[in-house]
C-alpha cells in the first residue's frame, strides 16, 4: 500500500468538501460521515489543514445532544493555482483560489502548431506572469487543458486533430520542468465538463464542444468519465 498516496488522497476528499461547504463550514463528523473515514483520520487530516493555513475554525454548531460541534471553512486565499488552456489559436491562463474563484486571467495568441518549444516557453510565460499577480501565496500546480485525444494518465498527447507532430509529446513532463509545479493535463472538453460539475450542475451530462473540431466531456455519477483509456468523449471524424 502507497501511504504516502493514501493520505494526499484523503486530505483530497477532506478539501474538496470544504471547498464545497463554502462560508458555512462542515463539522469533522460530517466529514467522517461524508468521506466514510474514521473520526480519527479526519481529526488528523483536519490538524495538519489548519496547521497548513488551509482551513480555520468557523464557530460552534448547536448541539443535537452532547457538546456543540465545531465547524471548520476552508480559507480561499492561502493558496493558489494556476490553469492553462493551449487551443488551437489562442492561449488562456487564470489563477484561481482554492475556492476555484478566478483572481487573475491573461489571453495571448498561440500557433499550437509551432514547434514544441515555442509552445512551451509561451505556457512558461503565462505561468509565471500569473503567478507574479500573488507572490506572496504559493502556487499548488498547473491544470492545463488542451484539444484530444490525449492520456490523462501519464499527460501525453496523441494525434491532436489537425496537429500530428504532437503524437506521442509528454506535455505533463514537459511542463513540470518547465515551471517547477505539479502538472494535470487532461482534454478541454472534460475540464469545461469538470467546471460545470463544480458550479452546481447536477447529475449526469454531457459537454459538447463544436469548434475546430467536435468533441465531448462527459460526468457520470459526479465525476468526469475518461474511460479506460481516457479516451471517453472523443467522436472520430464525423461527417457534418
Amino acid at each position: 500500500m502507497n501511504l504516502p498516496a493514501l493520505r494526499h488522497h484523503n486530505a483530497a476528499l477532506v478539501l474538496d468538501l470544504l471547498r464545497a461547504a463554502g462560508a458555512e463550514g462542515i463539522s469533522r463528523l460530517e466529514l467522517a460521515e461524508r468521506t466514510g473515514l474514521t473520526p480519527q483520520a479526519v481529526s488528523k487530516i483536519t490538524a495538519r489543514l489548519r496547521a497548513e493555513g488551509l482551513a480555520v475554525g468557523a464557530g460552534l454548531r448547536p448541539s443535537t445532544g452532547g457538546k456543540p460541534r465545531t465547524v471548520l471553512r476552508l480559507v480561499p486565499d492561502a493558496q493558489f493555482a494556476v490553469g492553462l488552456h493551449l487551443d488551437r489559436d489562442g492561449l488562456t491562463a487564470v489563477l484561481v483560489d482554492l475556492a476555484g474563484r478566478p483572481v487573475a486571467v491573461t489571453t495571448a495568441p498561440l500557433d499550437f502548431g509551432a514547434p514544441a518549444e515555442q509552445v512551451l516557453a509561451d505556457a512558461a510565460d503565462a505561468v509565471r506572469d500569473l503567478s507574479a499577480a500573488e507572490p506572496h501565496k504559493p502556487v499548488l500546480g498547473l491544470g492545463v487543458a488542451v484539444p484530444g485525444p490525449l492520456d490523462h494518465r501519464d499527460g501525453v498527447l496523441h494525434r491532436v486533430t489537425g496537429f500530428p507532430r504532437w503524437d506521442g509529446f509528454p506535455l505533463r513532463d514537459a511542463l513540470a520542468e518547465r515551471t517547477g509545479l505539479p502538472v494535470t493535463v487532461d482534454k478541454d472538453t472534460n475540464a469545461a465538463a469538470l467546471a460545470l460539475s463544480l458550479s452546481g450542475l447536477p447529475g449526469d451530462f454531457a459537454y459538447l464542444h463544436l469548434g475546430t473540431g467536435l468533441g465531448a466531456g462527459l460526468v457520470l455519477g459526479g465525476a468526469v468519465h475518461r474511460g479506460a483509456r481516457t479516451g471517453a468523449g472523443e467522436f472520430g471524424h464525423q461527417t457534418l
